[in-house]
Order: C-alpha cells, then structure tokens, then sequence
C-alpha cells in the first residue's frame, strides 16, 4: 500500500503599481505584483507568505532585482 501526499501552492495577486525603473531587455515599464501564496498539505494550509514580484509591462518577461 502507497500512501500518497499532496502539496500545492496556491498564488493569489493583490494588487499591481508601477515601479521606478525599466526593463533591461526592451526598455518598457516595470510593475511590482503583490502576490499571496500558500502552501497546502493535504488540503491544509501550512504556510501563508505575501511576496513581491517584478514584471515588464510589455514584454511580461518576470524582473529579478540584484543588490
């Protein structure tokens, strides 16, 4: 007998600005995307982070910031 666990990782967007900046590939805008994620265990929530990611608003390609 196999007994199989479920993780998951959900991601829910709460809101978008635009941030100072351009992309370095096609000179477009940047926005900053406030993202919830939870990471699920069998259906249970485990973990609830809110996180901050970046995008180019024309060529969508996700932004890393370096220090």
């Amino acid at each position: 007998m196999w007994l199989v666990y479920v993780c998951d990782e959900e991601e829910k967007e709460l809101g978008r600005q635009q941030a100072p900046g351009s992309c370095p590939h096609c000179g477009g805008k940047v926005e900053a995307v406030d993202v919830e994620s939870q990471w699920k265990f069998c259906f249970l929530p485990m973990c609830f982070k809110i996180k901050r990611k970046y995008f180019c608003s024309l060529c969508s390609r996700r932004l890393v910031l370096y220090y």
